[in-house]
């Protein structure tokens, strides 16, 4: 599902509390060729985003315990990484593009895997 020219495989990071979504989301994306990495909470996110700057793009839920939930999370990486692209999730509301950062996509639970997949690589044809 490469785009052939890309030598690396897209760096993502899936942040999600709930450890089964977590894990089936991030074990399909890893199926399809994406390096994963995980975080159950903001602040995990962050230090991960600190530690490995070749993620790419980032996938959180919107509701989270913790520093911050997935909108404000999206909009610190944002701010701290701009060129990283965002995809949010919810279960329990949904999310108008208007308050999501430029150039991002919205899910609602319960989402299919091949969808977000297909969204990942639709999001980086371009590049």
């Amino acid at each position: 599902m490469g785009t052939g020219f890309m030598s690396m495989p897209i760096a993502v990071l899936v942040v999600q509390d709930e450890v089964l979504v977590r894990i089936d989301i991030a074990d399909y994306l890893t199926d399809q060729g994406f390096e994963v990495y995980e975080a159950a909470d903001a602040d995990r996110a962050i230090e991960i985003m600190e530690a490995v700057p070749s993620i790419r793009l980032h996938f959180t839920d919107v509701d989270m315990p913790g520093s911050m939930n997935g909108l404000k999370l999206s909009a610190a990486v944002r701010h701290r990484w701009p060129p990283v692209h965002i995809i949010v999730t919810s279960g329990h509301q949904f999310v108008d593009r208007s308050e999501l950062p430029d150039g991002n996509v919205f899910f609602p639970k319960p989402y299919k895997a091949p969808d977000v997949a297909k969204s990942i690589h639709d999001l980086f044809a371009d590049e």
